[in-house]
């Protein structure tokens, strides 16, 4: 397998996981983080994306279904591939850590998954690389797709990660509609959870930062829906 990555995206990151919810919630924040995520959900396919593919970085789930994560990278290592892999593991034990050293990766992270503590591990093995579109902006309100930070009428407002991703999946779609819904599985990765108020939660914490005194909403509470971004 060539070692070559391809000139025409950004940094491809595979992912190789059989839970698609954690899958989803990866490939959010490396896309988030600049990167190109490709997810893949059993071995014959991950092994296809990395040949397509040639990523820059590969992501394994250790136990995937009823196969050995390992497998797949002793296998991608004797077709060649020298860029990184990183093995998802479950618990932290000597035996563990040496399993995935003999299996040619290069480092491991511990479930339960952390954005926070994943993307500063990604960071170590590949550059940040910033989005084509570096800013996304809604009347006097800017996010900087770079640094993470919301700017409105001057103001410097910062955000935790998952704030970030909230608002900048409202400010991708201006006034339009998002069901709940749509929120949990494009900004949590998961499917809708019933009465979960997490986005409530969220939803306030962001008007609290964005809709300083005297500024106008920006985040209108659509009833029995959802949430939109627009003006009154």
């Amino acid at each position: 397998m060539s070692a070559n990555i391809s000139d025409n995206h950004n940094l491809c990151v595979l992912v190789v996981e059989s839970d698609t919810a954690l899958a989803a919630t990866i490939g959010n924040d490396l896309q988030t983080a600049g990167f190109n995520p490709v997810l893949a959900y059993n071995l014959q396919d991950a092994w296809q994306q990395a040949t397509q593919h040639h990523p820059a970085l590969v992501i394994i789930d250790r136990t995937i279904s009823t196969s050995s994560g390992l497998d797949l990278c002793n296998q991608l290592r004797r077709g060649g591939y020298r860029q990184p892999i990183l093995i998802l593991v479950s618990r932290d034990t000597v035996e563990d850590r040496v399993a995935c050293l003999d299996a040619g990766a290069d480092d491991y992270f511990l479930k339960p998954y952390r954005s926070d503590v994943f993307l500063q591990r990604i960071h170590l093995y590949l550059p940040p690389k910033a989005v084509k579109n570096e800013q996304l902006q809604f009347g006097e309100l800017i996010l900087d797709l770079a640094t993470r930070r919301a700017l409105r009428n001057g103001r410097e407002i910062d955000l935790t990660m998952k704030e970030f991703e909230l608002l900048r999946y409202l400010m991708s779609h201006p006034r339009e509609t998002l069901t709940r819904e749509q929120i949990l599985e494009n900004v949590w990765g998961y499917e809708f959870m019933g009465a979960s108020n997490v986005i409530e939660v969220y939803v306030r914490y962001l008007r609290l930062k964005i809709e300083d005194e005297g500024e106008k909403r920006l985040i209108q509470t659509v009833r029995g829906v959802g949430y939109v971004l627009r003006e009154n």
